[in-house]
């Protein structure tokens, strides 16, 4: 428990992937990639209950090996490539409000193709959702490649993404503003702005930064390598 409030960890972990055959438990360093995101997530000091949302029985299974909870399998019909986060997160809610175990202020949404995260990131979103009262603390990272310096086409004529915003007037890298993106690590909500408000990542939104080695998202094959990769470095680091 992190202060006052009660935090509940979702794992969101579907069954098809039309980028990687059964993305969630393929392999990454010897073991099931959602594996990783399970264990960071049981090393935290401020997570109250642990819960992994699938269709698949077999993602269910592998799971509760790693220590998870699955109290119960999400409708297919939730399990789409189109399925919003917050219909999966309502889901889960309100599964737990109808079994009498709705005893929790905020949940910790925990994607499993972000397995670099490390617990004190976790730990510090929750706290920072407890410190400001916020609706909603996201984590992020600085941008690798700054709008600024994009170009779009038109037929073949480059232009500046964004008007007057270009390498001509932002000649180095030092001029260019901070700017950073979600990186889908730790995303954490408060359970009345599901319940109550109707919504998910929303309103007063804060953030948590991270660095770019750990914000690896895992969508292809290629991205597994790059994992395997950053690992190996974060180990030595």
């Amino acid at each position: 428990m992190a202060g006052n409030i009660r935090p509940l960890a979702i794992v969101p972990a579907r069954g098809n992937s039309k980028t990687v055959r059964q993305k969630n438990i393929r392999l990454l360093g010897g073991r099931p990639l959602i594996a990783w995101t399970i264990e960071t997530a049981r090393k935290c000091r401020s997570i109250d209950r642990l819960i992994v949302s699938t269709d698949d029985p077999q993602i269910a299974e592998i799971a509760r090996e790693c220590g998870a909870e699955v109290p119960f399998l999400r409708p297919a019909e939730l399990a789409a490539d189109d399925t919003p986060d917050f219909a999966v997160c309502e889901h889960a809610l309100k599964w737990l409000a109808d079994n009498g175990q709705l005893e929790f202020d905020i949940v910790v949404w925990l994607r499993p193709t972000c397995p670099l995260r490390r617990p004190e990131d976790i730990d510090a979103v929750v706290a920072k959702m407890a410190e400001s009262g916020a609706d909603c603390v996201r984590s992020v990272t600085r941008v690798d490649h700054h709008p600024y310096w994009m170009k779009r086409l038109v037929g073949d004529r480059l232009e500046p993404f964004l008007e007057g915003k270009d390498e001509v007037s932002y000649y180095q890298r030092q001029l260019l503003p901070d700017l950073y993106r979600i990186n889908g690590a730790v995303d954490a909500v408060t359970v009345r702005n599901v319940m109550a408000n109707n919504r998910f990542l929303a309103g007063d939104m804060r953030a948590h930064v991270m660095p770019t080695r750990l914000s690896v998202d895992i969508d292809s094959v290629e991205d597994f390598e790059i994992a395997e990769i950053l690992m190996g470095r974060n180990k030595v680091d």
